[in-house]
């Protein structure tokens, strides 16, 4: 079966406060354009796509690992950080860098 992005159709506030958390990049616009924790970019407006700089709204720890919905457990990856990740937690790498 497909995966399929539970976020997809997130509210906007959630959207953005994950986004918040995000790392800014000097000299860019940071309501446009910031890097994830693998320091791969992202687009805010490009949330929930598949494209270069697409991104997914992260369960840092795992749900089916215990991990929550708490906004402290969610983190913004680009899209294939994200599946790259899947439940591999802690011990999962990155997949883009930049």
């Amino acid at each position: 079966m497909a995966y399929q992005y539970p976020y997809r159709q997130a509210g906007v506030p959630l959207v953005q406060q994950v986004w918040e958390k995000a790392t800014i990049v000097a000299g860019y616009d940071p309501n446009i354009w910031r890097k994830d924790t693998c320091g791969a970019w992202i687009n805010r407006d490009s949330h929930g796509t598949e494209t270069q700089y697409g991104w997914e709204i992260d369960h840092i720890k795992p749900k089916a690992q215990g991990g929550t919905d708490d906004l402290a457990n969610l983190q913004p990856l680009q899209w294939e950080n994200n599946r790259h990740k899947a439940d591999d937690w802690p011990n999962w790498t990155c997949k883009n860098t930049a």
